[in-house]
């Protein structure tokens, strides 16, 4: 049976009635806020959203456009939307074949790389003057740096979703097997690596989970403040440098990695795990500490208890290096955004971005965050009852509703929705006494770096490493190069382009061109 939890009426829903949420009620307002009238019938138009998974619930729908999500969507909104799931990997092949929907949804900024420089070819439309018109409120409601993210040559290209907070990421533990330990929860890499070694010896087959290119696997880089992201630069003497040209930290930190490696701490594979493999391990309980978005910690409660009910998760502090520093990366403002493909005529435009507007009202939140009256939740005596979800399907499902489905949202986390259990209540008090004190500043530049177009293995992703510099990382870790080398490759870097990218950064920098520093003002 799901566990239900009930909430003040008056705490929750000040915004609006809940009997909008209802199945069918509210598609009369909807109708009239998103899409067109509906003496017009309903606006038909495509879609994608960006997916890194090859698993969840929206992968597994035999037909996305008749899943019962998006048909109560399409009625509250007067819409009919022709759905399409697209990995992250694929959206090169999207644009080879010139196949684009009406509306595309990207991980990416307008000049990324998953973009393939189609918003300088001008694939996509401007909206500046259109959002205006049609959808001022979600054109308030959107803070402006998120705005200048999604923008080219000052032009908005894109609707995104946004972060009021831009440290998201956490580290968890397996709170059952640290109380068997006996050990605290550590604080330092020192007391991280012996409670991994703890974790061994009980058995545990992954006490770090590892993964691919060090993605969700960056904890101990994190310690030591030398994450080699596009966000991470940081100025050494006169120039702006990447953060991994610290060799005596990079080295520290890579040092600690391959202790973790040679003592069997990490999986002996750990440069091949995919995303699907890091994911399945940690729900099948096969591991015991791991970096992942603090938001998902419901989800992973709820995955792992399928196979063992008496596991316990948390976040906890991230490990702290020699200078005290520790977490992970800050997000840019900007998490997922949707382009609306130049060939859309504007008719069509004005009505999707009547959509977008209404994806702002408190009736939207309700949907997306509660679902539908009967269904997801009551009203027992003016207080609602939600029905948690009781399993991984159904917490995917509720991912789906309430995260992919909602475009133009604070993404940071679904404050609502959390409210509800109390597993979403011990997620925003990690946000709030553990997140809130993390995340490591660094520069960045938006547009990107014009250079990294130039030395693609030189050009790092927003949480992804260049080539060049994760291969020598992984050799270094499994000992086929001497960790004392880290200079040698630095000059590697500079010699294969790393020059010029140092000369535009610094030049950029210098000039107060499209230059973000990240920071954690919660801090």
């Amino acid at each position: 049976m799901k566990k239900a939890v009930s909430l003040g009426l008056a705490t929750v829903l000040a915004a609006g009635s809940i009997a909008g949420c209802s199945s069918g009620a509210g598609t009369k307002d909807g109708a009239q806020n998103g899409g067109q009238s509906g003496s017009n019938g309903p606006l038909k138009f495509s879609i994608s959203f960006p997916t890194t998974t090859g698993d969840g619930y929206g992968q597994r729908q035999p037909d996305l456009n008749k899943e019962k999500w998006v048909q109560r969507l399409n009625k509250l909104t007067n819409t009919e939307l022709d759905v399409k799931l697209i990995q992250r990997e694929k959206m090169s092949v999207l644009f080879a074949g010139n196949d684009l929907p009406d509306v595309l949804g990207s991980l990416d900024l307008p000049t990324g790389k998953d973009m393939a420089g189609s918003v300088e070819a001008g694939v996509f439309q401007p909206l500046d003057d259109l959002l205006k018109q049609y959808a001022p409120n979600l054109l308030k409601k959107v803070p402006k740096e998120a705005w200048d993210s999604v923008s080219y040559n000052g032009k908005i290209y894109g609707i995104p979703d946004y972060l009021t907070n831009p440290s998201r990421r956490g580290t968890f533990i397996r709170t059952d097997l640290l109380e068997k330990t006996g050990l605290p929860a550590p604080k330092t890499v020192d007391e991280f690596i012996n409670v991994m070694r703890a974790f061994k010896k009980l058995g545990v087959e992954n006490p770090y989970q590892m993964r691919e290119n060090f993605k969700y696997a960056d904890v101990i880089l994190g310690a030591f403040d030398v994450l080699p992201y596009k966000d991470q630069f940081e100025k050494q003497g006169d120039q702006i440098v990447p953060k991994f040209f610290d060799v005596e930290n990079t080295q520290k930190a890579l040092q600690a990695y391959k202790t973790m490696y040679d003592e069997g701490l990490i999986p002996k594979d750990f440069a091949t795990i995919s995303s699907t493999d890091y994911s399945k391990n940690i729900n099948a309980g096969k591991s015991g500490m791991w970096s992942a978005n603090a938001a998902g910690l419901k989800d992973f409660r709820a995955g792992i208890k399928g196979v063992d009910p008496s596991a316990k998760v948390d976040i906890i502090d991230s490990p702290k290096g020699g200078e005290g520093k520790g977490g992970y990366f800050l997000y840019s403002p900007m998490v997922r955004t949707f382009y609306i493909n130049k060939n859309v005529n504007k008719e069509k435009v004005a009505g999707i971005l009547k959509f977008f507007e209404w994806m702002t009202t408190p009736e939207a939140e309700k949907f997306f965050s509660l679902g539908v009256e009967g269904e997801n939740f009551t009203v027992e005596n003016g207080k609602v009852v939600y029905k948690v979800p009781a399993n991984k399907e159904d917490a995917q499902e509720e991912g789906w509703r309430s995260g992919t489905l909602w475009v133009a949202q604070d993404a940071t986390y679904n404050k609502l929705l959390l409210s509800q259990s109390q597993d979403g209540q011990d997620t925003l008090k990690a946000f709030d006494t553990i997140l809130s004190k993390e995340g490591l500043p660094g520069i960045g530049f938006y547009p990107d770096l014009k250079a990294f177009s130039k030395f693609p293995d030189l050009t790092p992703l927003g949480d992804t490493g260049p080539k060049l510099i994760i291969d020598h990382m992984v050799k270094m870790i499994y000992g086929k190069e001497p960790i004392s080398d880290w200079p040698k490759v630095i000059e590697e870097y500079k010699a294969k382009g790393g020059n010029e990218i140092i000369k535009e950064a610094t030049e950029r920098y210098n000039k107060k061109d499209g230059v973000a520093n990240f920071t954690n003002a919660k801090k």
